[in-house]
C-alpha cells in the first residue's frame, strides 16, 4: 500500500505553500484541519481528499494516519499545538515533518519521542524548512571542508531584498517573542541556553561585512553529532544587519520585562505595531527577496572553510523543502529512523542534490 501524505494546516499561509510545492511534484496529499468548509473549498478544485482534525484533540489527529503514512504539519506555535500532533503521528506509526522554528520544541521531542520512533522505524523531521535546513547543509559542508581540525562552526542567516515588508505575521510574532526567550548554543561541548542577541557576529556577505545576532537553531543539536570534534556551534540572524546591536539591547530589556508581573503585556504592547496583518507576502513580494546563508568553520588558528548558499525566499524555500522531504520518504529514500536531522535522514549527497534542484545552491562570497 502506497504511503499517504497528510497535510495538517493546509488552509494556513505556510501550509498553502507546502501544498503548492507538493502538487508541483505530482503528489496528492490529504488535506486536514478543523475548518471543514475551508478544507472543502481548497480540496475539491484540486481533486484532493480532506479530513477533519483539531490540533488540540490528539485522538482526532491520530485517526488521520495509518502506519507508514507521512504527517506534515504547519500548525503553530508548536510549543502550544505541536506536541499533541507529534505524539499522534508516533502513536499511529506515521512519519512526521513540521515547519517549526522553535528549537526548544525540537529538543523536547527528541527526549519524548526519539526512542519510540527508532523502534517503530519511522523518521521524524521537525524544523525541516528555512529553519534550519540551509544552515545544517552549509555547516556540514564547511566542517567537512575544514577537516578534522575544525573546532567551531558559526552560521549566519541573511536575506537580500526588502525583507521587512516580505515577512509574514507569524514570522514577525516569532521574532518578537523570541527576544525574551533564551537561545540554545553548543558551547564547550555542551548545550547551553543564553540570552538571545547577547552576542553579535560579523560575516562576509557578497563582499561586505554584515552583523548578525545570536539566535537558536537546530544546527546546535545535529552538527555536533555529525562532527564529534566540534567544541562550539552558534547560529546568528542577520536579516537586519544594522539593527543587530539594537536587538541586543532590546532582548535584554525584554528578558528583564518578562520577569515582572506585567512584563509580557508591556513587551506585546510596545511591539504590536510591527506585527502586521494576518497572512504573509504574496508571490510577487516573495520573488523580491532571496536567502543567503553563511557557515564558517574554524580551528585554533582561525577560519579554515567558508560556505555560502543562496536560494529562494524563506517561505518558498520552506514549502519546497518540506515537499521534497515528504516525496523522499514516500519513495522510501530515507536512511535512518528517529528524530534526526536532514543529513542523517537522507545523506549529504541526496540533501545537496535536492537543495540544488529547488534553487538552494553554493555561491561566491
Amino acid at each position: 500500500m502506497t504511503a499517504r501524505i497528510v497535510l495538517l494546516g493546509a488552509t494556513g499561509y505556510t501550509g498553502g505553500l507546502v501544498l503548492e510545492a507538493l502538487l508541483r511534484r505530482g503528489l496528492a496529499p490529504v488535506l486536514a484541519g478543523r475548518d471543514r468548509d475551508a478544507l472543502a473549498a481548497l480540496a475539491h478544485p484540486a481533486g484532493l481528499d480532506h479530513a477533519h482534525a483539531d490540533a488540540t484533540d490528539e485522538r482526532s489527529v491520530t485517526k488521520l494516519c495509518a502506519p507508514g503514512d507521512i504527517l506534515v504539519t504547519t500548525v503553530g506555535p508548536f510549543e502550544r499545538f505541536g506536541y499533541s500532533i507529534a505524539r499522534a503521528a508516533a502513536q499511529a506509526g506515521a512519519h512526521y515533518i513540521d515547519s517549526t522554528g522553535e528549537v526548544g520544541f525540537v529538543r523536547n521531542l527528541q527526549q519524548l519521542l526519539h526512542n519510540g520512533a527508532v523502534q517503530a522505524n519511522t523518521v521524524m523531521l521537525p524544523a525541516f524548512g528555512y529553519d534550519y535546513v540551509p544552515g545544517i547543509l552549509a555547516g556540514t559542508l564547511a566542517a567537512q571542508q575544514a577537516g578534522a581540525t575544525a573546532r567551531t562552526v558559526d552560521i549566519g542567516y541573511f536575506a537580500t531584498g526588502p525583507l521587512w515588508r516580505g515577512l509574514s505575521q507569524g514570522t514577525r510574532t516569532t521574532m518578537r517573542d523570541g527576544l525574551s526567550l533564551p537561545s540554545t548554543r553548543w558551547h564547550n561541548r555542551s548545550l547551553v541556553d543564553v540570552r538571545t542577541a547577547s552576542h553579535v557576529q560579523s560575516f562576509n556577505v557578497r563582499g561586505h561585512r554584515k552583523n548578525a545576532f545570536l539566535v537558536s537553531g537546530t544546527e546546535v543539536l545535529y552538527l555536533p553529532k555529525q562532527f564529534p570534534a566540534l567544541d562550539n556551534v552558534t547560529v546568528y540572524n542577520g536579516w537586519f544587519p544594522k539593527l543587530s546591536r539594537a536587538a541586543n539591547a532590546l532582548s535584554a530589556l525584554a528578558a528583564v520585562a518578562s520577569r515582572t508581573q506585567f512584563g509580557d503585556t508591556l513587551v506585546e504592547t510596545l511591539t504590536r505595531p510591527i506585527i502586521g496583518p494576518p497572512g504573509g507576502p504574496d508571490i510577487a513580494e516573495r520573488d523580491r527577496t532571496r536567502t543567503h546563508v553563511v557557515a564558517v568553520a574554524t580551528d585554533h588558528n582561525g577560519p579554515r572553510a567558508e560556505i555560502h548558499l543562496e536560494g529562494p525566499s524563506i517561505y518558498n524555500l520552506t514549502g519546497e523543502l518540506i515537499a521534497w522531504a515528504a516525496d523522499q520518504i514516500a519513495a522510501g529514500r530515507h536512511r535512518a529512523s528517529g528524530i534526526i536531522g536532514p543529513v542523517q535522514a537522507f545523506g549529504l549527497d541526496a540533501l545537496q542534490s535536492g537543495c540544488n534542484a529547488i534553487g538552494l545552491t553554493a555561491t561566491h562570497r
